[in-house]
């Protein structure tokens, strides 16, 4: 058996918090020191996973609720680091004390991926053998693997059962993943605007993506320093992603055609910024390079684009066979990335396959970046799903 060991043997601190916060939280980091084997039979001689947790495990191990983040979100996703952190982390409006996901109840955990670069194990992290990052020499990570090593620090932390696991788009992915890798572990199944394959479009996106880091010269077939790489390429990669969360109605709305005020003396025969637009997708673009590597990028998003169920298992119903879980899927009409047709097909498949399931389908024009902004009807639909006490008649709904 694999031995197993945590850096740091205290749990996360919660500090002095307003009501509906979980405080000032520590991350933590699970470290395996034994191999560990892909699916596509790489090994790495061990991994890091860098993690949060919020409330208690109860005795019986059973409380336990898994967040899964997005393509480009962490292990922070409530509370905050430090007293004058600008933002909380990044579901901190459904996660804490009284809120619907509510830590007074149930013990709340969220690492930041395999592949990943915010603490985990990815691209970025030192290659043993070499002295030097791994580069393009990191293992192809897939969101089953990403899942395995998710399970390996539940194993460590104690949880006997899952409540529930949460995520939404490659969150989703993982929650889906879960159900099927780990039936009798997973009681329940919360999956929002996600798929389980992506269709041609979004794989486009991607490689839109992968290919302005991988054209720019700074990414030198993946070997580049901490502090440098293809920072343009990257930026780029973001702003065109970026465009994708939203919705044709919310950039409207948020900026119109508006100029930027020094750019409103009509002196339009420039590429500077003249748009307010613009403005913010650069700004999105500069942040990004701030906080995340691009190997990592390249890394993720394939994994994105190879997660497919029903190729993988022949058809979704055979793959959601083994899954005991009760699941709930939520679409969001705006949603073009992922969009409710793709939600609702997993929803489907599930019933088909003769699995107590629900689908809920909430109009927004906020896009598929839905699933993280404020929502009294869908905090009613999480707070609903995990706190009754009964499981109901298998249920569908639009």
């Amino acid at each position: 058996m694999s031995k197993m060991t945590d850096v740091q043997e205290t749990a996360g601190s919660r500090g002095p918090a307003a009501a509906g916060s979980v405080g000032i939280v520590t991350p933590r980091d699970f470290v395996c020191d034994q191999p560990f084997t892909f699916k596509s039979g790489q090994v790495l001689p061990g991994f890091t996973l860098r993690y949060e947790t919020y409330g208690r495990l109860n005795a019986n191990g059973d409380n336990a609720i898994l967040i899964c983040h997005a393509l480009s979100g962490d292990h922070h996703c409530a509370g905050r680091h430090h007293p004058d952190d600008r933002k909380p982390g990044w579901w901190d409006n459904l996660i804490g004390p009284g809120k619907a996901v509510d830590t007074d109840r149930f013990y709340v955990i969220c690492s930041n991926c395999l592949g990943g670069c915010v603490g985990s194990t990815g691209p970025s992290s030192i290659n043993p053998a070499t002295g030097r990052p791994y580069g393009i020499d990191f293992p192809f990570v897939t969101i089953h693997d990403m899942v395995r090593a998710q399970k390996m620090l539940l194993d460590h932390l104690g949880v006997q059962t899952l409540h529930t696991v949460i995520g939404g788009s490659m969150g989703g992915m993982q929650v889906l993943q879960w159900g099927i890798l780990y039936p009798s572990f997973v009681r329940r199944m919360l999956a929002m605007a996600t798929t389980a394959r992506e269709g041609a479009q979004a794989i486009a996106f991607n490689e839109v993506g992968r290919q302005a880091i991988m054209q720019d010269p700074a990414w030198n077939r993946g070997d580049y320093p901490r502090d440098g790489g293809p920072r343009v390429g990257l930026a780029i990669a973001r702003m065109m992603a970026h465009i994708t969360y939203l919705s044709d109605a919310s950039m409207d709305r948020k900026f119109g055609r508006r100029r930027k005020a020094d750019a409103a003396n009509g002196d339009a025969y420039t590429f500077d910024i003249q748009f307010e637009v613009e403005s913010y997708l650069r700004h999105q673009g500069q942040s990004f390079i701030n906080r995340f590597d691009a190997n990592s990028y390249l890394y993720i998003t394939r994994a994105l684009d190879q997660f497919d169920l029903a190729q993988a298992y022949g058809s979704l119903e055979t793959a959601f066979a083994p899954v005991q879980a009760e699941t709930l899927v939520v679409g969001f009409t705006s949603d073009w990335l992922f969009p409710p047709d793709q939600n609702r097909t997993i929803a489907l498949s599930l019933l088909r396959a003769g699995k107590r399931a629900s689908y809920a389908e909430l109009s927004t024009d906020l896009g598929h970046d839905s699933f993280l902004l404020e929502s009294e009807e869908l905090y009613a639909l999480v707070r609903g799903f995990l706190e009754r006490e009964h499981e109901p008649v298998v249920d569908f709904s639009i």
